[in-house]
């Protein structure tokens, strides 16, 4: 199932439809995702990537059905089901796809308008898909217009100023509801990205001078942030609970790793989770001293910020306008290709007919410039009506079946004409 005789497809699950705890029933593990990728290369497809974040999961890629896509998904997500899927999920085609993977990579899809995380983790599933061979020429020349996009709108516009990432959005929130941060003790559980994200922001953007962390797996202590945190070993993370007061837990994983039996019973704390799924157990808000406070609430804190952001939607746009642009152009090049090819090739077969006839019948006739001034004419022409389909693209089919039709050409395929249908 290549790309020449697919369609290139959107398939996913978003924020925009489903909150947190549904989400969190789609999301595809770091390993499964290479699993599905590996699955998909089995099946021959060319051309497919998986982006799993806590607003989102997505396959792009080409299928010759969108239900491909989605079937292939369903092996691999988290414990949701294909009715629920249908309800909340979405597909989106063709060059309307393409415009979402722009759209994507510059932060104007981003829960948090202008997000720049998902571009580091648009990048990962990239690189991931490449390194398994399901990157094909058309994929891999969108991405990199993309992501040249998406550094154009970070240079040119101010749409990620004021930094409003999941993690800034925790020391806001804290900073709004904690009047008094030097007082309280604060737990970060998990440092991947967002976990050292946080810390920093907690040390930068906040007073709080008592800062925490935990890791389920040894911690590389080389970041200056994390030099300034008192650090707890995973086996003592009962204990550095009970001396917090507020507990942040960006885990990642794929189950809780909160309980109840880590808290005690008698103790007032307040958790923030930025996990998708999440990572806290819903139980423990039967202990009344507990307040949990999920992704979806901090995502709504930044509406200042936001609106500011809102402003540079339109220049950000403009830049994506020009970038789309300019792969589409690549594309109709790439679409026209076969038949330059075509006439390339029957320009040869009849030069080399008639230059065959020259050196019959001789006369002073010097094979080597024959052969250098008829091979520039071959390439002047071929050059030329390139020139003519790049320039006249809505008319470029009825030009290549003309040519067809004068060269006695036989024609491509309706697929390698149209490699986006």
């Amino acid at each position: 199932m290549n790309s020449i005789t697919s369609t290139f497809y959107v398939i996913g699950i978003s924020y925009k439809k489903a909150d947190a705890h549904t989400r969190g029933k789609f999301s595809v593990s770091v390993e499964n995702q290479k699993k599905l990728l590996q699955k998909a290369a089995e099946k021959g497809m060319d051309g497919l990537v998986v982006v799993s974040t806590c607003n989102r999961t997505e396959l792009i890629g080409f299928a010759q059905h969108p239900f491909n896509l989605i079937r292939l998904l369903n092996k691999f997500w988290e414990e949701g089901s294909l009715e629920e899927f249908a309800k909340y999920s979405y597909v989106i085609k063709s060059k309307a796809a393409i415009d979402h993977v722009f759209r994507l990579a510059t932060g104007l899809e981003s829960q948090i308008l202008g997000d720049y995380e998902i571009v580091g983790q648009l990048k990962t599933a990239y690189q991931t898909s490449k390194e398994l061979g399901v990157i094909n020429t058309f994929m891999d020349r969108l991405f990199a217009h993309a992501f040249k996009a998406s550094k154009q709108v970070k240079n040119e516009t101010t749409l990620s100023s004021g930094t409003t990432s999941v993690s800034y959005a925790a020391t806001q929130y804290l900073n709004k509801h904690f009047p008094n941060l030097e007082d309280e003790s604060v737990l970060v559980y998990g440092i991947g990205a967002i976990g050292e994200h946080t810390v920093q922001n907690l040390f930068t953007y906040t007073n709080c001078k008592n800062i925490a962390v935990v890791n389920r797996t040894p911690i590389t202590l080389n970041k200056p942030e994390l030099k300034q945190a008192n650090v707890y070993p995973h086996n003592k993370l009962n204990q550095a609970i009970e001396q917090s007061t507020l507990l942040i837990v960006a885990t990642g994983a794929s189950k809780p790793t909160i309980t109840p039996a880590h808290i005690s019973s008698t103790q007032k704390l307040t958790i923030l989770d930025l996990s998708v799924p999440n990572n806290v157990d819903e139980a423990i808000v039967k202990n009344t001293n507990i307040t949990l406070v999920g992704i979806d609430v901090l995502s709504k804190i930044t509406e200042e910020t936001i609106e500011n952001r809102k402003q540079q939607v339109p220049f950000a746009e403009q830049i994506i306008e020009h970038s789309t642009e300019e792969f589409i152009n690549w594309l109709d090049i790439r679409k026209f290709t076969p038949a330059i090819n075509s006439l390339k090739a029957t320009l040869e077969q009849l030069r080399k007919h008639e230059v065959g006839l020259q050196k019959v019948n001789g006369n002073g006739y010097s094979a080597d410039q024959v052969e250098k001034i008829t091979t520039r004419i071959v390439h002047k022409i071929t050059t030329q009506f390139a020139k003519h389909l790049r320039a006249n693209t809505g008319g470029a089919n009825k030009s290549i079946d003309l040519m067809y039709k004068v060269f006695d050409i036989d024609p491509v395929s309706p697929q390698e004409k149209e490699l986006v249908k």
